[in-house]
């Protein structure tokens, strides 16, 4: 052959075909050099252009000057077909046609995303805005717990409001860039399914917690009964509520074990006395000396902060088996219930005794019965003594 021997024509790189895995990248800016000046004396695209097969839909693309020349209409993924076909020169890259359409893009779908993201912006500070006045307006306490459980609201609706506000603006952002969020949601969904169903008890705490919080149902210092426990609340949020007994054992509910909630300690308290004495006593008599006590106690100092009114005498309210039953009430501050109570039985009882009226505990009548002629029989009575209490 004439060629042998001769050296192979110089390219602007060394001869080295672009194999198939080129990059989309580089096929697209090859596409976009095509056809710059000198474009046919190159010698790597002649000796290309005899090493390949001609297709009929390749040829029918290229002009009869330069068959490999290709149509400046192709884009997409027709262009990064001919992507192999040509060799890279970085002084032939001409980059107008990439900046006209990024800037169509700019112009069309940037500023889109662009107003999607201020409208998340103003729409997120917005929200959170209301979110702050309407909790502002809830009538509050000025205590520490009351402002607690405020600004624990506040920050869960200000998260929650934030996320939805980020989910929404995702998904439309998405849209505008082409990708497909069917599946991106369809998968959401199935995470979310997963999610529900392996962690539905720690979601049920949350929610439940989240109504604990906001309809103010308990909070901390409070004396409340859950689940069958009762005790001081020592703490609370949207997981759990802990409580303390009378004896210090702590008690550890989960609040969707929460379905019913006795609070002995919410705004006022109250103390119920049953005041129990035997059935030859003046219950008139009973009731004043009740009445007198309670003056007593709303006189001394020590405990007249803590009661709020007088006692209400409710009156004779059943016939025990070995007593005759009078029920009041005291209100008093909240958890000064029981102070007060014990303060006050203390004292009545010092006023029976000195009044002689009868405090009468559980005893039981013998009955031996009677004949016709009304005579009881005698009744034997027997002391018998132990061998060891007989040998003293």
């Amino acid at each position: 052959s004439p060629t042998m021997g001769k050296a192979p024509p110089a390219c602007s790189r060394p001869d080295r075909l672009i194999g198939s895995w080129i990059s989309p990248a580089y096929g697209f800016a090859r596409l976009l050099t095509a056809g710059t000046p000198n474009a046919g004396n190159d010698p790597c695209r002649k000796r290309r252009h005899q090493s390949l097969p001609q297709t009929p839909t390749i040829s029918a693309s290229r002009s009869e000057a330069d068959p490999l020349e290709p149509d400046r209409r192709l884009t997409g993924k027709r262009a990064f077909a001919f992507a192999p076909q040509f060799c890279y020169r970085p002084g032939a890259m001409d980059l107008q046609a990439y900046v006209e359409q990024m800037g169509q893009w700019i112009v069309v779908s940037g500023l889109r995303i662009l107003l999607v993201v201020v409208i998340m912006l103003v729409a997120g500070r917005i929200l959170r805005v209301v979110v702050h006045r309407t909790m502002a307006r809830v009538p509050h306490k000025e205590d520490v717990e009351h402002q607690k459980r405020a600004d624990t609201l506040r920050s869960i609706l200000s998260s929650l409001v934030g996320i939805v506000v980020f989910a929404v603006g995702v998904i439309v952002i998405l849209g505008e860039l082409g990708i497909a969020i069917g599946p991106i949601l369809a998968a959401a969904g199935v995470l979310g399914v997963a999610v529900g169903f392996g962690a539905q008890g720690l979601v049920q705490d949350v929610i439940s917690g989240f109504f604990v919080l906001l309809e103010d149902q308990i909070r901390v210092g409070d004396v409340v009964q859950i689940a069958d426990k009762a005790g001081l609340v020592e703490k609370v949020n949207l997981r759990l509520v802990v409580l303390r007994d009378l004896a210090g054992n702590v008690h550890f509910i989960r609040n969707g074990q929460i379905n019913v909630v006795t609070n002995m300690t919410k705004e006022f308290s109250r103390y119920v006395f049953d005041v129990g004495v035997a059935y030859r006593e003046n219950v008139d008599e009973v009731i004043d000396v009740i009445r007198a006590v309670d003056e007593d106690l709303r006189a001394d100092p020590q405990f007249a902060d803590s009661i709020l009114e007088p006692i209400e005498i409710l009156g004779l309210d059943r016939f025990a088996d070995s007593a005759v039953v009078i029920r009041a009430r005291t209100k008093t501050l909240p958890i000064k219930q029981w102070e007060v109570g014990r303060e006050f039985n203390r004292r009545l009882k010092a006023a029976f005794d000195r009044r002689g009226i009868e405090i009468p505990f559980p005893h039981r009548t013998l009955y031996m019965g009677q004949d016709k002629e009304g005579n009881s029989p005698v009744l034997h009575v027997r002391s018998q003594e132990s061998e060891g209490e007989a040998g003293r």
